[in-house]
């Protein structure tokens, strides 16, 4: 049985590669080389599973189509809080029959993974075969023990676009990522839980208690979407993707379970040590489990409180069903590593693969279908022929042949398809589609964005919103509930231009006591529980970390992706684009009670930026970042300047 320690810190650590992180890389570099990584991987290619209608899941969602008359064949639902997050990944992880795969760009070895985890290697002790795929940038000390689920029977690990170096601190990561500053900054940001390719969620959150409600000294707030039935299949045609790219390693090909054993033994006796240090002072010490260390910092509540979960109950659970699209970035917008580049372009020898989305099946054919094509698609409600018959795509490599940073958008049996004039390549994103959704908006634009630092082609996208009297609101992170300080300074340069444009700021505020309500809590009972933030403290800080755009109140975007030139330029991103005004109705009212109750509002006077305190709270406007500390704002006005916008 896989045993997952505890954090090193209570403290939230949110995997954002930072400016500054990146600037100690420049500073390595001229200390040391740089070790390649390894080359002819081996790399057998698999696919998601062929036929999820024959699973209980698959046909638990015919059964709750056909008894609710959907015209649509898939289903959706929003998960706007961490209960419902939690609960509905545990249901997948006990419903699941044949398949589980799950693609995070963090995992965090804390109470929260932990028993998420290990019910994953239930799963895969009763047959079920496993995939985890996992970006590379934050599996380093504690959090590379996750890297021990490949070491299960019936579970497969991959890393995606490695990092060489040490693992056993992140400083001496960091003089692992010399030489390569380029590649290594560029990160897999996607998110995917799916289970027998008939449910899957998928959002904003990564794995660990801080997404879960269930840290002690601060929570993200976050937004996930439960999807069922065809569209999970271009999810797992996603998947598949990046699972068979030469940019995923598996885990055996980076370290040895030795190695891990040796890195675990170094965490206990650090551990060991810190809790005599605590003794000494007079402190109490946590009890020692052996295995996995507890770190003194890890409290009883918080595992308690997680263990407390009862999974959702999928059959009662309420779905809207809706026509809708995948957009996501293929992964070849990461460049591969030439040392590394290893066989995994090709099919094993007689591996058969699914059908592939139009992105896919493009390579094959010679037409494509990026997400700014099928974000208008929607949009109209096309409705056109496959770009592929399946015999074509089953010939087709699992990834296209390394494009410049083409994109993939899947389409399912109620999705609309491009027509065959896209004979060319595109090199679009996910962002890029968002901005095409914003230029089809005649009304309003309601957009959350914790990291929110628009480049040229955003602002011009808002510009031409507002000359249009399109309504933009957008909520993203203060400086003081911002977890990734300096990210906030590129937004904030780019703040007085938003204004003089007409764009309505709203910046969260860092603390909300009592249970966080709406679009920024738990909207209501999922599961066996009643509503409220199960571990959030009355008076713990808050950090956004949901992503989210509704245009016009009928079309929503939930995934993975901010509204800044990271996720644009540098990250792979995934979305869920569903055209439904009743989903889009019911988060436009949970955000707009947010806006009011939990946000401060920016205003440009003639004596500067004032804040408007948010309603009932009880605070006073300010003229300066509110809740921010003095050093904290100094630090801003010192490094912000010097910090380029599409690092940030």
């Amino acid at each position: 049985m896989l045993s997952l320690p505890s954090p090193s810190s209570p403290q939230p650590q949110h995997a954002r590669p930072g400016w500054l992180g990146m600037v100690m890389v420049v500073v390595a570099m001229a200390l040391a080389g740089c070790a390649g990584l390894p080359k002819d991987v081996d790399r057998p290619v698999s696919t998601a599973w062929s036929t999820p209608a024959d699973t209980p899941l698959g046909q638990l969602v015919a059964a709750r189509r056909a008894a609710e008359g959907a015209r649509h064949a898939s289903g959706f639902a929003l998960l706007s809080g961490p209960q419902a997050a939690y609960s509905s990944r545990l249901a997948l992880v006990d419903a699941a029959q044949k398949t589980l795969d799950l693609q995070y760009y963090a995992i965090h070895a804390d109470a929260s993974s932990e028993r998420l985890l290990l019910s994953v290697v239930a799963a895969a002790q009763r047959g079920v075969r496993v995939r985890v795929l996992l970006d590379d940038f934050h599996s380093t000390g504690r959090d590379a023990q996750v890297m021990r689920l490949a070491f299960v029977p019936n579970i497969e690990m991959r890393m995606f676009n490695p990092v060489t170096g040490a693992r056993g601190s992140p400083v001496g990561r960091m003089l692992g990522l010399l030489g390569d500053f380029s590649r290594v900054q560029q990160r897999m940001h996607n998110k995917l839980f799916i289970a027998d390719n008939a449910m899957a969620v998928t959002g904003g959150r990564n794995l660990g208690d801080a997404y879960f409600g269930n840290a002690d000294s601060g929570n993200f707030v976050d937004l996930d979407v439960l999807a069922a039935g065809p569209i999970v299949r271009d999810l797992s045609r996603s998947f598949d993707s990046y699972w068979n790219n030469e940019r995923a390693y598996p885990v055996q090909s980076l370290i040895t379970q030795s190695e891990l054993d040796h890195l675990r033994d170094s965490i206990r006796a650090a551990d060991e040590g810190r809790r005599r240090r605590v003794a000494g002072q007079g402190g109490t010490t946590a009890p020692d489990r052996q295995p996995p260390p507890v770190d003194p910092g890890t409290s009883a509540a918080q595992r308690a409180r997680i263990w407390n979960y009862e999974p959702m109950d999928l059959e009662r659970t309420p779905f809207v069903w809706a026509a809708a699209a995948v957009l996501v970035d293929q992964p070849a917008k990461i460049p591969a590593d030439g040392a590394g580049a290893g066989n995994g372009a090709s099919p094993a020898p007689g591996a058969t693969l699914p059908p592939p989305g139009p992105g896919a099946a493009g390579a094959a054919t010679g037409t494509t279908n990026g997400p700014k094509a099928a974000a208008a698609a929607l949009v109209s409600g096309l409705r056109t022929a496959p770009v592929a018959s399946r015999a074509a795509a089953s010939t087709a490599p699992p990834v296209a042949a390394s494009p410049p940073a083409p994109s993939l958008a899947g389409t399912s049996p109620d999705n609309p398809r491009t027509g065959p004039e896209a004979t060319e390549a595109q090199t679009d994103t996910v962002v890029d589609g968002l901005l095409q959704l914003m230029g089809q908006a005649r009304r309003d634009l309601l957009i959350i964005s914790p990291y929110f630092v628009p480049g040229p082609d955003m602002e011009a996208a808002f510009a031409a919103a507002r000359a249009r009297g399109v309504r933009v609101r957008v909520l993203t992170n203060s400086l003081a509930s911002n977890d990734a300080p300096i990210a906030h300074a590129g937004y904030a340069r780019h703040r007085p231009q938003l204004l003089a444009m007409g764009v309505e700021l709203y910046e969260m505020h860092s603390e909300l006591p009592g249970v966080l309500r709406g679009a920024l809590g738990v909207s209501g009972s999922m599961g066996n529980h009643s509503a409220g933030v199960v571990g959030s403290q009355g008076g713990s800080r808050a950090m956004l970390h949901s992503k989210l755009l509704i245009v016009d109140g009928r079309l929503l975007a939930v995934g993975s992706m901010n509204l800044d030139m990271r996720s644009q330029r540098q990250n792979t991103e995934v979305a869920l684009l569903i055209r439904s005004t009743e989903l889009s109705r019911r988060a436009t009212a949970q955000i707009e009670t947010a806006l009011k109750e939990a946000a401060w509002q920016v205003q440009a006077t003639d004596q500067g930026l004032r804040w408007r305190a948010p309603e009932g709270s009880g605070l006073s406007d300010a003229t300066t970042e509110p809740d921010a500390s003095a050093p904290l704002r100094l630090m801003l006005q010192l490094l912000g300047p010097l910090a380029p916008d599409h690092l940030l």
